[in-house]
């Protein structure tokens, strides 16, 4: 017996690019990819889809492995928080898409920003991260794809806001997944990005980076790489804030 989509994943459905005729919801989630999943670049991403992960990443994987790379004096996960809805700039009745999304602590709080009219989407490809995020939200407002955060389902120009934080440096290919990003976000509308960055030549930090390369399969970009790929994907208003081996990136979508 087919099981009813909740009112959040309804909307989803409209958002996608090819709807499926009978879509899985019966996790709590939309299952775009049942048996098949996404190509893995090591253990890193290998973990994320572990059982155990999901138990203790909002609690203690994010924010110790976090604060490791963005330094000890870099922003804590409430401020991280914080500096996601200003560079997104949610306003309430906004539809917003929250990238590798984990177990939804960040789409949650855009959910929160966006209000009762507005539309939280988490993408992921973890069947464990959806379950602990379903667990965890209780809000219609809310809706949670299991998908390929590459090559994203959903249509050209459907969200107002789109972010991606700490995910982009384990993706097999990267810039495909900015394309994606880039495409289904409106003109106007503004992107959110936390990940790698490596700091010029410095020794220590050099070492440091080509040591998480190696153990987790983890991409540390360089300073300018992701700014220039904004740019040529056609984004203004651009802002970087480099801590540690990590960097937060704000842009706006200017061209259509």
């Amino acid at each position: 017996m087919a099981v009813a989509a909740p009112p959040a994943l309804e909307r989803v459905l409209e958002l996608l690019d090819h709807a499926p005729v009978a879509p899985d919801v019966s996790r709590g989630y939309l299952d775009l990819l049942g048996h098949a999943a996404p190509e893995s670049t090591g253990s890193g991403q290998a973990l994320m889809r572990t059982a155990i992960l999901p138990i203790v990443y909002e609690r203690w994987w994010r924010p110790i492995a976090g604060q490791l790379a963005k330094g000890l004096t870099g922003p804590t996960m409430s401020e991280e928080h914080g500096m996601a809805r200003e560079l997104l700039d949610l306003r309430p009745g906004a539809r917003v898409l929250d990238v590798a999304c984990g177990p939804g602590n960040f789409t949650r709080d855009f959910a929160a920003a966006v209000g009762a009219s507005g539309l939280a989407v988490g993408i992921d490809s973890s069947p464990t991260m959806l379950a602990r995020a379903i667990r965890d939200t209780d809000a219609a407002k809310v809706a949670y794809v299991r998908g390929d955060a590459i090559e994203l389902p959903f249509r050209t120009e459907s969200f107002d806001a789109v972010c991606c934080f700490a995910a982009l440096h384990m993706f097999s290919r990267p810039l495909r997944a900015l394309d994606h990003m880039t495409r289904v976000l409106r003109p106007g509308g503004r992107l959110a990005l936390l990940t790698s960055c490596r700091r010029g030549y410095e020794p220590g930090r050099s070492l440091a980076a080509w040591a998480i390369t190696a153990a987790s399969g983890m991409r540390v970009f360089e300073r300018e790489e992701l700014p220039e790929a904004l740019r040529t994907r056609g984004f203004g208003a651009l802002s970087q804030q480099v801590t540690g081996l990590a960097q937060f990136l704000g842009a706006r979508r200017v061209t259509g």
